[in-house]
């Protein structure tokens, strides 16, 4: 057998893909298919938004996606 890997995100990355369903209005399934990411993650991570228990998603401070890119 082979051992799984897992992938990790920053919260910044969190923030932002979640920032493309709710404040860009994106399903998730075309955020997923965006950022090239698992559809259930980010579904996941959107519920956790909507119910209040992750950060603050348009805390201050944080970059958008085009900055991100923009550092690499």
């Amino acid at each position: 057998m082979s051992k799984r890997e897992t992938q990790s995100y920053t919260s910044e990355y969190r923030a932002e893909a979640i920032k493309l369903v709710l404040d860009q209005g994106l399903s998730v399934a075309e955020a997923a298919t965006r950022l090239n990411m698992n559809q259930g993650t980010l579904a996941y991570w959107v519920t956790q938004a909507r119910k209040g228990k992750t950060a603050s998603v348009s805390g201050a401070g944080m970059q958008s996606a085009v900055e991100l890119a923009a550092e690499v």
